[in-house]
């Protein structure tokens, strides 16, 4: 508990400084938002018609005194009013989360399931058939970009099978199927290299030709001592992986309209919707910091030479 309690007030000053940071560079955008907002909406309005609004948005206060009211009515959980919709940003960001984390959930779950036995497998197999085919399949994932792999499942999938629905008709795990195919493939891609160059590193160390010197069956060296030590390193992966799909991702939520924070933040972006444009950049500056908290948990109760090293230091 003194560790999480450690870790939890390192993260305090990097929030605020994230928020001050965003704040700034959203001032500094070098756009008027009000003029943006109307421009948007296809309005013309008088010079006294936007002045007013931006004194109602808080817009003609000094830059500090905007960043502490922001700031304050974030501790009291009010994020503020959409430029665009006047809606609450708290509750229409809220609204997009369970979009994102079935996405997330799918696509993930999706990405262990293939590349880790795929990698494990790679890696036994080094230097055969097996391993090559598998090696080059990732080198393939890898160079297709995301767009180009979405648009094959679409072509395939969608309109050819008729399987899955090309446009997202709603949070459900059909609808889904499309999305996180298309992420999952190029996430495996990376995971297997990645899984297998852990493997291998391990199967080449010295404990594991003593292992092997006491007659230990190979099937229980892999998995009771090389997946143990390798798994530092998939849980790295995954931690990067978990927080940039839960941050959202733009283009493939976009390309299959799906309502998520991903496909919020682009069109919030859009139309120069500053709350909604830092609540989004709240959401990932969080999702970042818990992940990694989560990360170094799990080091430190998986790995005794972390947990003696910290014990040094203190």
């Amino acid at each position: 508990m003194k560790f999480v309690g450690k870790r939890l007030l390192q993260l305090i000053p990097i929030l605020l400084a994230i928020t001050f940071l965003s704040f700034a560079m959203m001032r500094i955008a070098g756009s008027d938002a009000v003029e943006e907002m109307y421009t948007a909406r296809g309005t013309v309005v008088s010079d006294e018609v936007m002045q007013e609004k931006r004194e109602e948005l808080g817009l003609d206060r000094s830059f500090m005194v905007q960043y502490g009211s922001w700031l304050l009515g974030i501790l009291h959980g009010d994020m503020g009013k959409s430029y665009v919709s006047g809606k609450d940003v708290f509750g229409s960001f809220l609204s997009k989360l369970p979009a994102t984390l079935l996405l997330a959930a799918f696509s993930l779950g999706l990405t262990v399931l293939i590349s880790i036995p795929i990698g494990i497998l790679a890696a036994v197999r080094q230097g055969r058939l097996t391993d090559k085919i598998l090696r080059a399949s990732s080198f393939l994932g890898n160079a297709m970009p995301g767009f180009f792999v979405a648009m094959v499942l679409m072509q395939i999938l969608g309109l050819k099978l008729k399987l899955f629905p090309v446009i997202s008709t709603g949070v459900n795990l059909r609808s889904a199927v499309l999305p996180g195919l298309t992420l999952s493939i190029s996430m495996t891609a990376k995971y297997l290299r990645q899984v297998r160059a852990a493997v291998l590193e391990e199967l080449n160390k010295d404990y594991i030709r003593g292992l092997k010197a006491r007659g230990i069956s190979n099937r229980v060296i892999l998995w009771k001592n090389v997946m143990r030590s390798a798994s530092l390193s998939i849980i790295t992966l995954l931690a990067l992986s978990a927080g940039s799909l839960l941050g959202g991702t733009a283009i493939i939520e976009s390309i299959f309209m799906w309502d998520g924070v991903g496909k919020l933040a682009v069109d919030a972006i859009s139309m120069r919707d500053y709350p909604m444009i830092l609540a989004y950049v709240m959401w990932m500056a969080i999702i970042f910091v818990l992940v990694n908290l989560a990360t170094d948990i799990i080091y430190h109760f998986m790995d005794p030479r972390i947990r003696l090293g910290e014990e040094e230091e203190g």
